[in-house]
């Protein structure tokens, strides 16, 4: 191997010890998870282009961040902010129910906790990261301008110090506290029960619990039990559509009737947006087994599902979690297995 190629190998292996930081970074100042990771990507290019011209005045990681928020910044220069349903209209009665989708990029979308959680040893360092991936909170920075954004994750959720997203922003430090405190201000504005979800890292017993009730309740298609699940305020959105429920009367009078498809229905675990979640198969009538329906993200609280969030664009997220695109059902896995 000859030393160029040993130099190339050196810093493609340098700049790769960042992606998932760096698809972390983006993916909270995009709310998106593939344009997160188009961000990242584009990030890495422009740094191995450029690394001749890079001094070394900062670290690499310093360097890597004020590329990754130039890239940011530039495809948010759009002003799309992609939301939740609850963030765009108010919730729709059952009576009254309908399934209007809206395009892809007006959502919030979900992102596995492995491609955006980096192993961090500090178990305080690794809840807040969890904490700033959650869908409320993820929905709530997307209401910030651009700029406000990246000051508050660099400050906030990583903890750089003032002078460093000074330095970043080519800004003064008196600018970065000014943006600080009116994007804690209108963090504070929008502050809701969802955003105060409680979720032990791990799960406590009494979580782990209710997880394992639910999936009987859900994969029974039992609707006493799953309504003694959930909190009487508790909300289920279902984007593409922008059709949201709230109490528990309303959503299981709804999976009875227009979703009484998801009846015998399979759930396999997933982590996501650092809560818990399940990539939900429905019966396939026609192949057999079961077929890929939606990525579920649950939302807890004191004990209650507070959320539950059907993300139905399957044939982009299953791929993305890394699950199956078919399950067998269970006397077939027997046959196979024999």
């Amino acid at each position: 191997m000859s030393d160029s190629t040993a130099t190339v190998d050196d810093l493609d292996a340098r700049l790769e010890k960042h992606r998932v930081e760096l698809t972390g970074y983006c993916y909270r100042m995009l709310g998106s998870s593939f344009e997160a990771e188009d961000a990242v990507q584009d990030t890495l290019v422009r740094a191995w282009r450029s690394y001749d011209k890079f001094e070394g005045r900062s670290s690499l990681r310093s360097w890597l961040y004020r590329i990754a928020t130039n890239v940011c910044l530039d495809m948010l220069n759009a002003g799309n902010k992609r939301a939740r349903p609850m963030d765009l209209s108010e919730s729709t009665p059952l009576a009254r129910a309908a399934l209007s989708p809206r395009p892809d990029n007006t959502w919030l979308e979900p992102m596995p906790d492995a491609r955006v959680l980096p192993t961090v040893e500090d178990p305080a360092e690794a809840a807040v990261a969890k904490e700033s991936v959650r869908l409320a909170f993820m929905a709530a920075l997307q209401q910030l301008p651009p700029k406000q954004r990246a000051v508050l994750i660099l400050r906030e959720v990583l903890a750089w110090r003032a002078s460093e997203v000074a330095e970043l922003l080519d800004t003064s430090v008196a600018s970065v506290n000014s943006a600080l405190q009116r994007a804690r201000a209108t963090l504070a504005e929008r502050a809701d029960r969802s955003a105060e979800a409680a979720v032990s890292d791990p799960l406590d017993k009494e979580q782990q619990k209710l997880l394992e009730r639910y999936v009987a309740a859900f994969e029974g298609y039992d609707m006493s039990a799953l309504t003694a699940l959930l909190h009487e305020d508790a909300v289920m959105t279902m984007p593409p559509f922008d059709l949201w429920l709230t109490g528990h009367d309303d959503i299981a009078g709804f999976m009875t009737t227009m979703g009484s498809a998801c009846e015998g229905s399979r759930l396999l675990p997933v982590e996501v947006n650092g809560l818990p979640g399940f990539a939900q198969y429905k019966p396939d009538p026609e192949k057999g087994g079961f077929t890929p329906w939606a990525v579920q993200v649950l939302e807890i609280s004191d004990g209650r599902l507070t959320g539950f969030h059907f993300f139905l664009d399957t044939e982009r997220w299953f791929p993305l979690f890394g699950v199956p695109l078919h399950l067998e059902a269970e006397a077939d896995q027997v046959e196979q297995g024999e």
